[in-house]
């Protein structure tokens, strides 16, 4: 574990925490001193999560695991009591669960059971994430308040000519209501903030981009030239949830290869080859 832990003692639950950006959270937090809160749709992965903490990092504080679909009110509700009834408090909400549905697809043909879903999981389901951690935050015993983080995309800034028309408009209106609730929370103490990841090398967008001229396509407006690893989005998470960021409100933080700020990308081949010495990784 770090010689100075960045979250010793907070309490944090961390959705979709049974794989992807947010088993490497759960991970990443509970190394740097968090009692973590892995919850997940499937139960039996969330402890799963939950072992690797103790095999990689026995001297971590404790973590559970709680089964939540998030895009349940009742299970958010009963997530965030289970985490105050274990621990005591809760300061980090990282509301990182959702859904791409390769279903998903422009305004012609997207059913709307597909964009029901999807909005559900993406937007109700973080909504009520923030409005329960709120309520819990405001009522930690030593007056202390807390960081919520919403995982919005890069995809909530750009556009692209390959649709996915519900997550896009799902991930946009994260970012609308996460800077509204954190101008109306910062003055208690609630920091708000959303994580906007670029393109990963996650098996929710490799599956989906499953030939070479699938993922060059994307990679050529990548200025980093590869795909983002799931470690590096708990990284900018592990910020967000800090209080390093303690002035930082209602940020879109873009961890994203720096695809949204580019118009002409770097000359050369793009890379799918990982980045070195990204540990933690399950």
């Amino acid at each position: 574990m770090p010689a100075t832990l960045r979250l010793p003692g907070k309490v944090a639950i961390i959705t979709g925490g049974a794989s992807g950006i947010g088993l490497e959270s759960v991970l990443l937090f509970a190394c740097e001193g968090a009692h973590v809160v892995a919850a997940d749709i499937n139960e039996e992965a969330a402890q799963r999560a939950v072992k690797l903490v103790a095999d990689m990092y026995p001297d971590a504080p404790r973590a559970i695991a709680v089964k939540c679909d998030v895009s349940k009110e009742a299970d958010i509700k009963a997530c965030v009591a289970k985490a105050v009834d274990e621990f005591g408090r809760l300061d980090v909400m990282f509301n990182n669960a959702g859904i791409m549905h390769p279903a998903d697809d422009n305004a012609l043909t997207t059913e709307e059971r597909i964009w029901d879903l999807t909005m559900n999981s993406n937007l109700k389901g973080v909504w009520w994430g923030c409005k329960y951690a709120i309520e819990a935050m405001r009522k930690n015993p030593d007056g202390s308040k807390g960081s919520i983080i919403n995982t919005a995309s890069f995809v909530a800034v750009l556009g692209a000519a390959t649709p996915q028309l519900a997550y896009t408009a799902s991930k946009g209106a994260v970012l609308a209501m996460t800077r509204e609730l954190a101008v109306v929370h910062a003055r208690e103490g609630i920091r708000l903030n959303s994580l906007c990841p670029g393109p990963l090398r996650t098996k929710l967008l490799m599956d989906f981009l499953d030939t070479p001229d699938k993922k060059n396509r994307r990679l050529v407006q990548v200025p980093a030239g590869r795909f983002g690893e799931a470690i590096e989005q708990a990284k900018g998470a592990l910020f967000l949830a800090s209080d390093d960021s303690s002035y930082v409100i209602g940020a879109d933080f873009k961890v994203d290869g720096g695809i949204c700020a580019a118009y002409v990308t770097p000359e050369g081949e793009p890379s799918l080859a990982p980045p070195q010495n990204l540990a933690p990784e399950a």
